[in-house]
């Protein structure tokens, strides 16, 4: 399971000119599932993305967690997290999650971050052509990916 997390000031989604997610501060976050993924590597990125401490504290450091300063997430799933490039210029996707089962857990991610912070989460749309817009915060991107329910370097 793959994420992208971007600090933002704002995000918001659409899908066929119908804004379906959109948030001000917080995290946006690139959603991808792999074949092997679970719903306990669902559980550990959610806990890990709701303590990390990206934000600024009053003195400037990053010390603050999404709770503390009552942030949002968007959560826009994106197989193209699992694009293998490694022969050829095209890339191959045989390494993304089944649909059926790459939204369910995109579902089930989503419910559980909801459980982890105290602001609201909002979603794409599960397999449409988006367009997401967004004011990256800092610039600050993380990635993290998560494999048998442990978070890996």
């Amino acid at each position: 399971m793959r994420a992208v997390i971007q600090r933002v000031t704002s995000a918001k989604v659409e899908v066929e000119g119908k804004v379906t997610g959109e948030i001000e501060k917080g995290f946006l976050i690139l959603f991808g599932v792999g074949q092997e993924d679970t719903e306990a590597d669902c559980d550990k990125l959610a806990d890990k993305i709701s303590k990390l401490r990206i934000f600024a504290d009053e003195n400037d450091k990053t010390n603050l967690s999404i709770n503390d300063v009552g942030g949002d997430i968007l959560c826009v799933s994106q197989f193209t997290l699992y694009a293998d490039c490694h022969h050829g210029n095209r890339p191959s996707f045989i390494y993304a999650g089944k649909p059926d089962e790459a939204n369910r857990l995109y579902e089930y991610f989503c419910k559980v971050c909801g459980e982890k912070i105290s602001g609201k989460v909002e979603k794409g749309v599960f397999g449409a052509d988006m367009k997401v817009s967004l004011l990256n915060d800092g610039p600050f991107t993380i990635i993290l990916e998560c494999r048998n329910g442990e978070i890996i370097p």
